[in-house]
């Protein structure tokens, strides 16, 4: 099944748009799906400017913007400066937010159950295969945990939130970074692929004793159980606003070579772990030069207007220094 979607009716439109506004499309993420949807629609009433939005993994949104078939992609798995060079592609933040992970477990609340990020990465190579293992029971001592199988799900398609969850693993696991490692698509030990975030959260609803890990967005939006977790300090911290704010707060953007930063495993009583960032990338020469004025467009507005819809929806928007410095990336690396 694909569970890939396009933005579609007020705000991304796949047809053509007026004969005065440019045809604007991109590609990629799907993690910062809700949030660009309700900026889409925000942006379309008060404009009256559409775009083609597909959420079809960040793997899909950087090979699409590499052949030159879309204005913009999204990815949550930045490219390395000399790829961004080699490529002709300008990039940057737009937006920060979390990694949480799920689960459909009888009788447990959201933010109840506790994990850490050794118990984790044993889960997903198959060392930790029921769900009242000793390791698991050590975490949460108060929890009624089943003498069940554990069913893990991950990502089918090439991803920046499997980048991030298993750049993650790979800083607290020396077992899971010799075993697995890090990438957008790796060689799963155990577990089902679904597609998308949308596709993640759907088999972790529909599966009894499952696990996944999605972007906080999705989990909250369809009222699902994530986990709290042990962070690098030590400290037992519940996903939100808060703690995301925490761990984005050591980010240094302006160090960056291309806005390229991880978020995982920051330090701090309260970061969340598994926070990530979501970018935009465009070309530095572009074919259609009107698409890509009008895509600047719509992205300065989103941080000009888009903050509040960001933190309703648990997303941590950029700084104000942070804009600053990508507007001046806009001016100095994209062509017309």
């Amino acid at each position: 099944m694909n569970f890939g979607r396009t933005l579609l009716g007020a705000g991304f439109v796949a047809a053509a748009t007026s004969a005065l506004a440019a045809n604007v499309t991109g590609a990629g993420a799907t993690f910062p799906f809700p949030l660009y949807s309700k900026w889409a629609d925000a942006y379309h009433k008060e404009t009256g400017n559409n775009l083609n939005y597909q959420s079809i993994g960040s793997g899909g949104g950087i090979k699409q913007v590499q052949a030159k078939t879309v204005t913009f992609g999204a990815t949550d798995m930045p490219l390395k400066a000399e790829q961004l060079e080699k490529d002709g592609l300008t990039q940057w933040p737009m937006v920060m937010g979390a990694i949480v992970p799920v689960v459909n477990l009888e009788s447990v609340k959201p933010g109840e159950l506790v994990f850490d990020g050794e118990t984790l990465a044993d889960i997903y190579l198959g060392k930790i295969t029921k769900w009242n293992d000793l390791a698991i029971k050590k975490l949460n001592p108060n929890v009624k945990l089943p003498n069940e199988a554990i069913a893990g799900v991950h990502r089918s398609d090439g991803s920046g939130t499997t980048f991030n969850f298993t750049n993650y693993l790979s800083k607290v696991s020396a077992d899971w970074k010799s075993k697995v490692g890090e990438g957008a698509a790796v060689e799963w030990p155990i577990g089902v692929g679904a597609k998308g975030n949308e596709g993640v959260s759907g088999n972790v609803g529909q599966t009894r004793n499952s696990i996944g890990y999605v972007e906080y967005a999705y989990a909250k939006q369809n009222k699902m159980t994530y986990t709290a977790m042990v962070n690098r300090a030590g400290a037992i911290v519940q996903p939100n606003v808060e703690a995301f704010q925490a761990a984005a707060s050591n980010a240094d953007w302006a160090k960056a070579p291309g806005y390229y930063l991880v978020l995982t495993d920051q330090p701090g009583e309260r970061s969340w772990p598994v926070t990530a960032s979501t970018f935009i990338l465009m070309r530095k020469e572009p074919s259609d030069k009107a698409a890509s004025t009008e895509a600047i467009k719509f992205f300065r507005w989103a941080f000009v207007k888009g903050s509040k819809t960001a933190e309703e929806l648990d997303y941590i928007p950029m700084p104000d220094n942070v804009i600053e410095l990508i507007e001046k990336t806009w001016s100095a690396d994209i062509k017309g």
